[in-house]
């Protein structure tokens, strides 16, 4: 076990940082400056050295599964169909960051199964093949190693298991993958979550969540690689990220209104009907 600190400069901004609270022996720090919340920099440390708190095995995965399945067809679904309408630009590639069993893919293939070939997942440390899904997307490898540009995508569950240094790695190997114009869907609790609704959701042996975001962290991270990073009203646990020079007016629930018409025909399919858009109409409006 690290060393526990008592004060600490913050390792995304440099900040002052203050003793947030400790969990399972684990102490946490709380920046000043940029809000983030992140462990023990010795544990971050041991972390990048490849000492990871939990390993990605598939006692791991047996207990993640069915987390994973409920979340992608409930949950991540909603955020996709309101990231789609939040998109600026036509969106003929889709990609699931860190999607695990790849489970949402099977979800939107089975809602949109018309539209099924956009839709990508890649995973680096997936569970064993029968535990996966078998889309012809799915993709075993870092998502720096694509060749595929992609329109937009989610990132669910991902943030709070990285290191700032790993985060860094994400962001920029999301600039290759990224059009001008792509946006993401970043779901994670924040600090406002941690601090006012789950002070649970830090847990760095159990769920392996070692950092926790805010929009001015996310914007610390993410803006110097070319990214507009904007809340989203009301909801404490995502923020969405936009690889843009220009910054959007429009606030992003009302974006909805003047979604492209190509991405309203995403969200539809002609077997399955509308309820994909209204599920992304009433998601953008809920909260």
């Amino acid at each position: 076990m690290p060393h526990a600190h008592t004060n600490s400069d913050c390792p995304l901004c440099t900040g002052k940082s203050r003793p947030f609270m400790s969990i399972d022996g684990v102490e946490y720090f709380e920046c000043g400056r940029c809000d983030f919340i992140y462990a023990d920099p010795a544990l971050l440390a041991s972390v990048d050295r490849g000492e990871p708190l939990r390993k990605y095995d598939e006692n791991y995965w047996q207990a993640e599964l069915d987390a994973a399945k409920d979340r992608s067809y409930g949950s991540s679904l909603a955020r996709f169909a309101e990231v789609v309408l939040y998109s600026r630009i036509p969106i003929r590639r889709f990609i699931d960051i860190g999607t695990g069993p790849g489970f949402l893919l099977d979800a939107l293939s089975a809602y949109l199964p018309s539209h099924q070939g956009k839709f990508y997942g890649v995973e680096k440390f997936p569970p064993h093949e029968e535990y996966r899904s078998s889309h012809a997307n799915y993709r075993e490898c870092d998502l720096g190693a694509l060749e595929e540009k992609f329109d937009c995508g989610l990132c669910i569950e991902v943030l709070e298991h990285l290191t700032p240094a790993m985060a860094h790695s994400l962001a920029a190997a999301m600039v290759n993958v990224s059009v001008d114009g792509s946006i993401f869907l970043f779901n994670t609790g924040l600090t406002e979550y941690v601090k006012n609704e789950d002070p649970q959701y830090l847990d760095p042996f159990g769920r392996g969540h070692i950092t926790c975001w805010s929009v001015k962290a996310a914007e610390v991270l993410f803006g110097p690689y070319g990214y507009q990073v904007y809340a989203l009203r009301g909801k404490s646990w995502a923020f969405i990220l936009e690889y843009s020079r220009e910054r959007s007016r429009v606030p992003m629930e009302d974006r909805i209104w003047t979604a492209p018409e190509h991405n309203k025909q995403l969200l539809r399919d002609p077997r399955m009907g509308s309820a994909m858009y209204i599920l992304g109409l009433e998601s953008a409006r809920a909260y």
